[in-house]
């Protein structure tokens, strides 16, 4: 297992800024095996936003605030758009900008741990295996 592609995708799913997607493809350049590298990212990348997902389910405004740094404002976005759109919209939690909101915000609406999972997981390996095919 490629634990730096890991590790930046599990970071690039949080609020710290990272490009895993880079990565993937300097890993891909390199010749590593395509579909190593996308389950790869892909698991660091899902981990990472059930974490924060996790972190919503806590439910703690202080937390979110403070060590997060989610502005209240997206957070309510990111509901909003959740509450229009509903679970299929969590395909797009790869999204900049409004992807980690949209976890934490499943989190706080108690969305059910597997359809999130699911949902997540299958764009975030979607957008992977697209990236993979552009470049193979």
């Amino acid at each position: 297992m490629d634990w730096t592609l890991f590790v930046s995708a599990f970071l690039s799913a949080t609020l710290l800024p990272g490009s895993s997607e880079a990565l993937l493809l300097v890993r891909l350049g390199e010749g590593h095996p395509w579909l190593s590298a996308v389950v790869t990212a892909t698991a660091g990348n899902l981990l990472g936003s059930l974490l924060t997902y996790g972190m919503g389910r806590a439910g703690n405004t202080a937390l979110h605030s403070r060590w997060l740094r989610i502005d209240v404002r997206e957070v309510a976005r990111a509901e909003a758009w959740f509450r229009r759109w509903g679970r299929p919209s969590l395909l797009l939690a790869w999204l900049p900008v409004v992807g980690d909101p949209l976890c934490l915000a499943a989190g706080l609406l108690r969305v059910g741990f597997v359809s999130f999972a699911v949902l997540v997981g299958a764009g975030k390996l979607a957008r992977y295996a697209f990236l993979a095919w552009l470049v193979g």
